[in-house]
């Protein structure tokens, strides 16, 4: 999963970035100190694979992973390269899922580019520059349908349509992803890489002192939001820096303190999942305790090709027991004798939390 950080400079893109990743972008009070993008692999948080650990004393832990990518601040006039905003925006083309930082702090030190604290203004500021980008690659597109239609070919006919349903659907100021699709023209829509199809995160950045509360700028980023069918998390991302600083039990008892229940790692790491309709599978045993990544619907065969493509290939059924069940029952051998685990073939759909043994020819 690569999930772009975008925001219009100085709303605390860089410093949470920076927090989650503890990559080490530069953070500074003025636009653009953010040129090319900087780019974090983190692992993803999973409390199981912890638990197996301890079970198994693995030689290797491999969590899954997320790369985060830091994308320059945005400003009003993007689309027609305004800051640098041409390069800023191919670099969004390239995320599977956007964590738009929306600035919902009032901080008379931090300069605001428009002036004034307006959550909003700012999302509208964004989300204008990137319907307003589609619609040049749109138009470009359609241009090129045209030209190709004049050789009769029904493919080009049946694009142009498409093309110009999108088109209407950006001009009334909405974005492509909110539009009414069958699957194939989902997946047609997917190869032109338009920047609003992107699933989108909204990360309201809240002062220290607001944690806990529910401020009214975050209420106005949840019911736009809402509109949308985007998700919001709740940041303080000054808190994520101290945060990003402490060992693993410090972290603990200070998010216990603070009663965030979480921090704003674990919070994206959620909300991308749930977005992007990703779950893990997992795979146990003393050589190493591993987390993989797959969408859901995912079936066994295809869930053994992403360890190996000979998995896939050779496969002849999966030894499955949910994690669940292992707590439940202690250890993989109890689970064994009360035959818990089950043998399941090809039309297996796998679950969030399946532990896995694969068996297959070579």
């Amino acid at each position: 999963m690569k999930l772009g950080v975008i925001g219009l400079p100085n709303v605390g893109k860089s410093t949470l970035f920076n927090a989650i990743t503890q990559a080490g972008a530069q953070a500074a009070n003025y636009p653009f100190c953010t040129i090319e993008p900087n780019v974090g692999v983190v692992a993803v948080p999973d409390e199981r694979l912890d638990v197996l650990a301890n079970m198994y004393s693995p030689e290797k832990y491999t969590p899954a992973t997320i790369e985060f990518v830091d994308i320059a601040g945005l400003v009003r006039g993007a689309y027609r390269g305004e800051g640098l905003g041409n390069k800023f925006l191919s670099h969004i083309r390239e995320v599977d899922a956007v964590v738009h930082v929306v600035r919902c702090f009032e901080d008379d030190n931090i300069v605001h580019v428009d002036g004034s604290v307006d959550p909003i203004r700012d999302m509208e500021t964004i989300n204008i520059e990137l319907i307003f980008a589609d619609m040049d690659t749109v138009e470009r597109r359609l241009d090129r349908s045209r030209k190709s239609a004049k050789s009769g070919d029904k493919k080009y006919l049946h694009e142009i349509e498409l093309l110009e349903r999108i088109y209407a659907h950006l001009e009334k100021q909405l974005p492509v992803r909110s539009m009414p699709m069958t699957d194939e023209e989902k997946e047609e829509v997917g190869e032109m890489f338009l920047l609003t199809t992107k699933p989108v995160i909204y990360a309201a950045n809240i002062a220290e002192d607001e944690i806990g509360t529910e401020p009214e700028n975050v209420k106005k980023v949840r019911q736009q939001a809402e509109k949308e069918g985007a998700e919001v998390i709740v940041v303080s991302a000054k808190v994520e820096e101290e945060l990003a600083s402490l060992s693993l039990e410090e972290k603990a008892l200070f998010i216990e303190e603070l009663g965030i229940g979480e921090s704003g790692l674990d919070k994206l790491v959620k909300a991308g999942y749930r977005l992007l309709g990703l779950i893990s599978f997992l795979t146990a045993g003393p050589k190493e305790v591993r987390a993989w990544t797959i969408t859901q619907g995912t079936k066994a065969p295809q869930a053994a090709g992403k360890i190996h493509t000979d998995f896939e290939r050779g496969f002849i059924r999966a030894e499955v027991v949910h994690y669940d069940t292992l707590i439940e029952n202690g250890t993989m051998q109890a689970c064994k004798e009360k035959g818990l685990i089950r043998s399941e073939g090809k039309e297996y759909v796998m679950r969030d939390g399946d532990i896995v043994v694969f068996r297959f020819n070579v």
